[in-house]
């Protein structure tokens, strides 16, 4: 327990009825963009917990934290609860290898996430390091429906900074929506739609790769690039995927 400490809750923003973002203030060691926490809660005589990777960047003062509600999860329905002025357990030391550390350079960066798990994108984006050391960024978010598309205005301000030099595709997969592709991730790249969308092409020589999320997004997707000639990123030999698991 010695790594617990406690975090005041700042804000908790509601995105829609099940997604949310807490703000969070605590002493915690300094972390890398892309990096996870844990955030538990005392239920009974355990200490229930479960990890979340940062929204903010490591300059930034307040943690911030991006989840989604569980109806039967024993965590997320209880901070989903939380308001400002409570408070919740944070392991003091962050955790992961999902950082630009372990990442090549290369012309493009290409981030791949489903549903919550853009949070450690906006974290990575956060960080000037990201945009001297790729000419082009595009981020691919994958949600079911347009609502769940969160984090917007924070993205939109990004463009609007960066230009050209930041591609962003949404994917919305149970109902049409404004300039968003429909299906699945691994298909669009498959049969040519995503590069033909944003006008850029998946290579060995031009692109490195992060893929976040569900499981089986980040599964299909490796193979499909692998297809095209991509392999995974290992330290032992470099590569052009490099991917996290989200849950």
């Amino acid at each position: 327990m010695a790594d617990w400490i406690p975090a005041q809750v700042i804000e908790n923003r509601h995105w829609n009825q099940d997604l949310f973002s807490l703000s969070l203030r605590a002493n915690i060691e300094p972390f890398k963009a892309g990096q996870f926490t844990k955030l538990g809660i005392v239920i009974g005589d355990n200490l229930i917990q479960r990890a979340y990777s940062f929204v903010n960047s490591p300059q930034q003062a307040d943690i911030e934290i991006y989840a989604t509600r569980v109806t039967d999860g024993l965590l997320s329905p209880r901070l989903h609860a939380l308001q400002a002025g409570d408070t919740v357990q944070i392991s003091a030391r962050a955790s992961g290898f999902f950082t630009l550390d372990e990442v090549a350079s290369s012309q493009h960066l290409w981030l791949f996430a489903t549903g919550t798990a853009v949070g450690p994108y906006l974290s990575i984006l956060g960080q000037k390091e990201v945009w001297h050391k790729y000419r082009k960024i595009i981020l691919i978010h994958a949600v079911r429906y347009a609502a769940d598309l969160s984090y917007q205005a924070e993205i939109s301000a990004l463009k609007r900074q960066y230009g050209d030099q930041f591609i962003v595709q949404p994917f919305v997969s149970r109902e049409p929506a404004p300039l968003c592709l429909t299906g699945r991730i691994p298909q669009a790249i498959a049969d040519g739609l995503l590069e033909r969308h944003v006008g850029l092409y998946l290579t060995p020589e031009n692109s490195q790769v992060m893929l976040c999320g569900n499981p089986q997004m980040v599964r299909d997707t490796k193979t499909v690039l692998e297809a095209k000639g991509l392999i995974k990123n290992l330290r032992r030999k470099p590569g052009q995927i490099t991917m996290e698991h989200y849950w």
